[in-house]
């Protein structure tokens, strides 16, 4: 069950992004709803890039880009909220 529930969301995902060559920053509002939110962790490796949901978005979402679409995600799940930290710690190298 949980597995067919995220593959509808992916497959969904996928129609919603297209896959007509439209950039990910496109300028047209994603807001997710509920039944949409992914509640699985992602392999780090498999995230090709992340976004918020506009403000005025009723659900507020990190939305996750995959090779084969997007997904919502909750923006309090721990293992997203690790991976941003990651993401914005800035490289340090030691001499």
């Amino acid at each position: 069950m949980k597995i067919s529930l995220a593959l509808l969301i992916l497959l969904l995902a996928a129609a919603w992004t297209g896959s007509q060559g439209r950039s990910f920053r496109s300028s047209r509002v994603i807001c997710c709803s509920k039944e949409m939110f992914s509640r699985q962790k992602i392999a780090e490796f498999r995230i090709q890039g992340y976004k918020d949901t506009a403000p005025n978005c009723t659900h507020k979402a990190v939305l996750v880009k995959l090779q084969k679409g997007m997904v919502c995600v909750n923006p309090k799940e721990k293992w997203l909220q690790e991976y941003l930290r990651k993401q914005k710690k800035p490289n340090s190298t030691s001499s």
